[in-house]
């Protein structure tokens, strides 16, 4: 039975203009229906194939901040907000997520400065409690983040658009593990990725952009895991022929 807070999208095309950017992604112009079946749930796939842009999208029609944060942020530091998340409709499930959290690490540091604004609300040490004691500003993006997630038990919807750029290798290792454990916990995750550590969690389902369609694909058959196995297992001879050079 899937108990997922959203368990599916389905796109209305008549609510996007015709001579909108959107035809012009062919994953996306394409795309009628996406189903989430499982607890974590994965965007892969090069930029420019419209994964951040759908993932945005299902986010500010689930009620999020454009720029991230949880559901009760609302600001905004611009205005180009895809057309997309008002064509959107999402299939919920009966639940009711008790939390939830959009992550951008382009517009992390506005969520941060947005953070700072509601301080004088609560004692201070409550209200940075939750952020590993001390302002965000205070910690590295990877920091701040790895923070919210390690003192944050509440069960609700978490997505997340590469949140590797903030993270260490060891800190992504970390991040895997606390997503393995709320997911078996009740949380649902939607992550855009290129990190094949983050990919790394079993029975998540793998949704490749590539190829002008989204498709549903393994582990082994993302680009991100192929082109890290090939430079680990011959790093010398992926960078001759990479850089047509010989090296001693």
């Amino acid at each position: 039975m899937n108990k997922n807070f959203i368990q599916a999208i389905t796109i209305d095309w008549n609510k996007i203009s015709n001579n909108s950017y959107l035809k012009e992604i062919p994953s996306i112009s394409q795309l009628e229906i996406l189903n989430f079946d499982n607890e974590i749930t994965y965007f892969v796939g090069e930029n420019g194939t419209g994964k951040s842009t759908l993932l945005e999208a299902i986010a500010v029609a689930y009620g999020f901040n454009p720029e991230g944060g949880t559901i009760n942020y609302n600001f905004s530091t611009y205005d180009d907000v895809s057309e997309l998340s008002n064509a959107i409709k999402i299939s919920k499930g009966i639940k009711r997520p008790k939390g939830g959290y959009f992550f951008r690490a382009e517009s992390f540091f506005n969520v941060a400065s947005k953070l700072e604004d509601y301080r004088d609300l609560t004692p201070k040490e409550v209200f940075y409690e939750r952020y590993g004691g001390k302002s965000l500003h205070e910690q590295s993006h990877g920091e701040s983040f790895l923070s919210f997630f390690q003192t944050n038990e509440r069960e609700g919807i978490y997505i997340m658009d590469e949140p590797e750029a903030a993270l260490s290798p060891q800190r992504q290792l970390s991040l895997l593990i606390q997503i393995s454990r709320m997911a078996k916990a009740g949380s649902q995750f939607i992550i855009a990725t290129h990190s094949p550590i983050l990919l790394g969690i079993p029975n998540g389902s793998i949704y490749s952009f590539d190829n002008e369609q989204i498709n549903l694909c393994k582990y082994e058959e993302t680009e991100c895991y192929n082109v890290t196995k090939l430079f680990i297992n011959d790093r010398e001879s992926f960078i001759k022929r990479l850089l047509n050079e010989d090296f001693e």
